[in-house]
């Protein structure tokens, strides 16, 4: 399934995005005056082929999972936290739950790793297995689980499609994953760890110091292949984080717009498009997240937020965020008068 989608990932509607420059410089407003409104206009008319498009249905899926890391002390909350925020999503309690309410999406949580099997109504199981292994002492999952994990990514975001939704965003929750996302940034792309390693949901100078610790350790430990997404994912990476990369490859397969979220979700997205290098063309990232590392990923990626909101909540809020700004630049080029209207 993996190298099936990723062989059907093609290039962008070079000629649709010439009409809707065309378009676009012909609205009553100065040549490039809404700046990434009009990005994003061209990018929709790429990815649909469409110069006109409707949103018809908005959805965040949001992967759970649990990190063996936390044994290690690199969380400033206790691993409960995922169990606790599974219920609490299917309940409309979250972050999430407000900001996409808020945006008119449907949010869509999913099991794909927590270490305890939860019993919440609306919570898809998809669990590929109880949480990762500690990175500083085992490999984080095999890699027969790390490619199911990305299946079940690229799974989650096909049954959505089908289901109607034609702009989607990805989303995470789980206690140590940004010890993970920085493990796999530093593995793919050898970056320095201080510009990769942030602070999480609150660590302290010395608890920052011990994370990025752990982090060389692991890397170290492991040797992951830069070359080889998969195998950085199946050494130091994330249950989350995999399915996350699969959501991103399957919109990308059916030309399906998806918004990249905050930092743990641009290790993802990094991840996607070292599969797939035209993955990226797909993506609408949202905001620049304060965790160390987002930067990066905006650099290496050339994927310049949208936002920025001083954010670092992760469960896909960025994406709900996102999603109104997308709408209004699907309304401008459709809504906005022309010249040729007032006879000029």
């Amino acid at each position: 399934m993996l190298n099936d989608t990723i062989a059907l990932i093609g290039p962008l509607d070079r000629k649709a995005m010439d009409e809707t420059r065309r378009r676009l410089d012909s609205l009553l407003k100065p040549r490039g005056s809404l700046g990434v409104l009009e990005t994003i206009a061209e990018q929709l008319a790429g990815i649909t082929g469409s110069v006109f498009n409707d949103i018809k249905k908005k959805a965040v899926i949001v992967l759970l999972a649990d990190n063996g890391v936390y044994e290690e002390g690199i969380a400033s909350y206790p691993q409960e936290i995922t169990t606790v925020g599974a219920a609490c999503l299917t309940k409309g309690m979250m972050g999430i739950n407000v900001l996409a309410r808020h945006a008119g999406a449907l949010v869509l949580p999913v099991d794909i790793g927590i270490r305890t099997d939860v019993e919440a109504e609306g919570l898809m199981k998809r669990k590929v297995r109880y949480g990762t292994g500690n990175i500083a002492k085992e490999p984080a999952m095999t890699r027969e689980e790390a490619v199911r994990a990305i299946e079940t990514g690229i799974d989650l975001a096909r049954e959505a499609i089908d289901g109607g939704v034609n702009l989607l965003g990805a989303g995470e929750m789980g206690i140590g994953n940004t010890t993970s996302s920085s493990a796999v940034l530093y593995a793919l792309t050898g970056e320095s760890i201080d510009l990769l390693t942030g602070r999480g949901a609150g660590l302290d100078d010395k608890g920052l110091e011990r994370k990025k610790d752990i982090i060389e350790k692991a890397v170290k430990l492991h040797r992951p292949d830069s070359g080889d997404p998969v195998d950085v994912l199946s050494k130091v990476g994330g249950l989350d984080i995999a399915g996350m990369a699969g959501v991103y490859l399957a919109a990308a397969a059916r030309r399906v717009p998806v918004v990249v979220d905050g930092f743990i979700a641009g290790a993802a997205a990094l991840t996607a498009i070292r599969l797939a290098p035209g993955a990226r063309e797909y993506m609408i990232p949202s905001h620049l997240s304060e965790e160390a590392g987002a930067k990066v990923f905006a650099r290496l990626t050339g994927l310049a937020p949208i936002l920025n909101m001083n954010m670092r909540l992760g469960e896909g809020t960025g994406c709900a965020l996102a999603f109104g700004i997308i709408e209004a630049a699907v309304k401008i080029i459709k809504e906005m008068g022309t010249f040729a209207d007032i006879g000029m």
